[in-house]
């Protein structure tokens, strides 16, 4: 009798794991390993979501995650005057950002979009984040790396914390070595 309790019991815990990790979806495209000794630069974010400055937010916490994982010659490419919050990054501000990078000797430029980040509308008002990251060669302009994913959150969510979670899975599968 104890056994068709349980029986029934399994599906109902499966389900509650899968449901307690929130949504999420992440596609990953690798080449070669990268070097975590060479010189690294954080280049702009473009922000494509309505949420003003999310491409900012999204490079403060992509700093931290790139230390992590023992990137430690890190600079960040310095960004044009605005005269507005909703002013997104153009071409010409990539463009300066990775001359910035060249003029400095950087090897690999790490830069992305963020395509979302917002509350859901509704009752929860759930967090929902998607952001894609590439690793660049400065001088080349090839495309190394790139992964890009969307996370959602439960109602007590915040949308940074969605956004970290989401942005250090992408970056766990960086191929980065010695």
């Amino acid at each position: 009798m104890h056994i068709y309790r349980l029986r029934a019991w399994v599906p109902l815990a499966l389900l509650s794991l899968i449901l307690l990790g929130g949504c999420a979806v992440t596609d990953v495209h690798r080449t070669e390993p990268l070097s975590r000794q060479a010189q690294w630069a954080l280049l702009p974010i473009a922000n494509h979501s309505e949420t003003p400055l999310a491409g900012r937010k999204a490079e403060a916490s992509l700093l931290t995650l790139l230390h992590q994982q023992g990137i430690t010659r890190l600079s960040q490419a310095p960004h044009p005057k605005r005269q507005n919050l909703l002013s997104l990054p153009s071409e010409q501000d990539f463009q300066a950002a990775l001359d910035w990078a060249q003029q400095r000797g950087v090897r690999y430029g790490v830069t992305g979009s963020v395509d979302e980040w917002q509350y859901k509308a509704g009752l929860d008002g759930e967090p929902a984040i998607g952001i894609s990251l590439r690793v660049v060669d400065v001088n080349t302009g090839d495309i190394l790396w790139s992964a890009s994913g969307a996370r959602t959150g439960w109602g007590f969510s915040t949308t940074s914390g969605v956004a970290q979670k989401l942005m250090a899975d992408l970056i766990d599968t960086l191929p980065v070595q010695e």
